[in-house]
C-alpha cells in the first residue's frame, strides 16, 4: 500500500476544509459570518489552485473573491438586516432541485469531452500546440498561462478588468456613498434627527 505524499495529503487537507467551510456557509444565519467564511473559503480556493499549478487563477480568486468580493458584502450587508430571516423548509428544496438539475446537466454534457490528457483533443492539438511552441521565442515567459492572459490575450484581460471596475463602481453608487449615507446616519434610532 503506497504512503501518501506530501503534496496529496496538502490536497486532500484542503479539500476536506473547504467541505467543512461549504456546511458551516450553509448552516450559518449571522450575514457577517457567511461573508467572512465565504472570504476564507476563497483564500482555501486560491491555494488550491496553487497546488494545482494554476498560479494566476489563484491570484484572481484571491484579489477578487476574498478581497473585492468581501469588501462589497460587507458594504451592502450595511444596508440590510445581520441576520438572515428563517424560511419554510419545504422552500428550501426549490434551490437543492435546481442545484441536481444543474449538476445533472453538466455531469451529461462531459459525456462527450475527451479523454483527460488526450494529446489529440482540440485543445492540444491546434491552438494548444501553437501556443506552447511559440511563447518560448515570442515572450520568453517561463509560465504559458501567463504568457498568454498578459501578451497574446492582453486586450481581453483589459477588458476584464475594465468590467470588473465598473462593477465595483455600481455597486458603490447603489450602496449611496456621500450625502445620502451622511443624511441617513443622522437621524436618531427612533426615526427623529439629531
Amino acid at each position: 500500500m503506497n504512503m501518501m505524499t506530501g503534496t496529496a495529503l496538502l490536497d486532500v487537507a484542503i479539500l476536506i476544509m473547504l467541505f467543512i467551510l461549504a456546511l458551516g456557509i450553509i448552516r450559518m444565519r449571522s450575514l457577517f459570518a457567511i461573508v467572512m467564511m465565504s472570504g476564507a473559503y476563497s483564500l482555501l480556493s486560491a491555494a488550491w489552485f496553487v497546488v494545482l499549478d494554476a498560479v494566476d487563477v489563484a491570484f484572481t480568486e484571491a484579489a477578487v473573491g476574498a478581497g473585492v468580493s468581501t469588501v462589497l458584502m460587507l458594504g451592502a450587508m450595511l444596508l440590510t438586516s445581520r441576520r438572515a430571516k428563517p424560511t419554510k423548509k419545504w422552500l428550501s428544496l426549490a434551490p437543492l432541485a435546481i442545484c441536481l438539475i444543474t449538476g445533472s446537466v453538466l455531469i451529461y454534457a462531459t459525456i462527450d469531452l475527451p479523454p483527460f490528457g488526450d494529446a489529440l483533443s482540440p485543445a492540444n492539438a491546434y491552438v494548444g500546440a501553437e501556443y506552447l511552441a511559440s511563447v518560448k521565442g515570442d515572450i520568453d515567459v517561463p509560465n504559458v498561462v501567463t504568457a498568454v492572459l498578459a501578451s497574446y490575450r492582453g486586450f481581453d484581460t483589459l477588458g476584464e478588468v475594465v468590467v470588473v471596475f465598473t462593477a465595483c463602481m455600481a455597486v458603490v453608487l447603489l450602496l449611496g456613498f456621500g450625502e445620502r449615507s451622511l443624511s441617513a446616519s443622522k437621524r436618531t434610532p427612533d426615526g427623529g434627527k439629531d
